[in-house]
């Protein structure tokens, strides 16, 4: 069970021009004549390589600022990462990149999780994924979540190999024995599991997966109604720090729905978020509408036009076609893709299967077209 858009829009044919440099002097002139367009980075290839900036992202993201550091231009980051809470997250790129960005610029993949929440706010649920998944709900008001490791902790030789794994082969004596669990895990069935990251240990994570989601979420048990599985995001590889890319959500997700397919007798049940799903794209959309409201001092509503659409162009810079560009297509109006060659994208050409409205070398060209597209128009 999963998203499926159907709506593809128009790609305009449009040639790479060469980035000319743009004043700020010129962006603050021209700044109170419009303010109708706004713009969403993903991270990982384009704005950072691991955690180093690439493609000059620290200046293209300097001069979205005013000279005092108030924002000008309305943008967030829109990314299937994640793994820690979005005031984190928002930290940690100001530290990287120089500039003040707010936790609501921040878009992950398992922020529409929060969506979830009347559903499962005191039911007991579990998270799973690098960083800190658990920590990452309960922020979002969960009441009652666990990690999966915490609850695989108290189910003893639910991993069968554990003690062969490097990061437990400390001395018996210097292990910890499983606290009391806080909730009765032995007896209380989990309603929902949650993939909020890339999984750091997929042998344990799809064993447990798979014993909750067979037995209606209770390990051992001979229910086989399946609780409501979720994942934040579904992109196959992604673009880190290695020169290549690494396997993503999506290759985590097609591991563990290839085995319990085999195991139980019916197909494995999701969902997925994160990019190319329209919906996040929607909600991209809503987000800088209000950040629009703060930054831009000229933006009478609706452009002047009752019923008229409050941006005129919404720019998605990417590095990933079937991710980026396939999810700006498919959104439609008002959504214009970027395409960069510093992450999963290296092509000379244009994408055959999802061509961009535009291929450029950098985040730093990408933002000087944007500037000079709607300022100098």
């Amino acid at each position: 069970m999963r998203f499926h858009a159907t709506t593809i829009s128009r790609v305009s044919q449009l040639k790479n021009r060469a980035p000319v440099l743009f004043q700020s002097s010129q962006l603050r002139s021209n700044h109170q004549k419009r303010c109708n367009f706004g713009i969403a980075f993903d991270i990982d290839g384009v704005i950072l390589r691991g955690r180093v900036p690439t493609g000059g992202s620290p200046q293209a993201l300097r001069r979205l600022y005013g000279d005092s550091g108030e924002l000008k231009v309305p943008y967030l980051f829109l990314t299937n990462g994640g793994g820690v809470p979005e005031t984190k997250r928002a930290k940690e790129l100001s530290e990287l990149l120089g500039v003040n960005i707010l936790p609501s610029q921040v878009v992950q993949g398992h922020s529409p999780f929060r969506n979830l929440l009347k559903k499962f706010e005191n039911e007991l649920i579990i998270a799973t994924g690098k960083g800190n998944p658990a920590l990452v709900m309960s922020e979002y008001g969960f009441k009652k979540v666990l990690s999966l490791e915490e609850y695989a902790s108290y189910f003893e030789s639910i991993d069968p190999v554990s003690q062969y794994k490097r990061w437990t082969t400390a001395p018996v004596s210097d292990r910890k024995t499983p606290a009391v669990p806080r909730y009765d895990v032995f007896s209380e069935r989990i309603k929902a599991a949650f993939v909020v990251s890339d999984p750091v240990d997929w042998g344990r994570d799809i064993q447990v997966l798979c014993d909750i989601l067979r037995s209606g979420g209770l390990p051992g048990d001979a229910n086989r109604n399946q609780p409501p599985l979720y994942f934040a995001a579904d992109d196959l590889e992604y673009q880190a720090a290695f020169p290549s890319e690494r396997l993503g959500l999506g290759a985590f997700r097609i591991a563990l729905e290839s085995i319990f397919n085999i195991i139980n007798p019916k197909g494995l049940e999701y969902v997925s978020y994160g990019k190319p799903n329209p919906f996040v794209f929607k909600n991209a959309e809503a987000i800088l509408s209000q950040l629009q409201s703060s930054s831009c001092i000229d933006h009478s509503e609706n452009n002047g036009v009752s019923g008229s659409h409050p941006f005129e162009t919404l720019y998605m810079i990417g590095d990933n076609p079937s991710v980026d560009v396939k999810g700006a297509r498919q959104s439609g109006h008002p959504w214009f893709s970027i395409l960069t060659r510093t992450g999963v994208f290296r092509g000379k050409d244009n994408h055959a299967e999802f061509p961009a409205n535009l291929v450029v070398d950098t985040v730093e060209e990408a933002v000087d077209y944007i500037l000079r597209r709607e300022y100098n128009s």
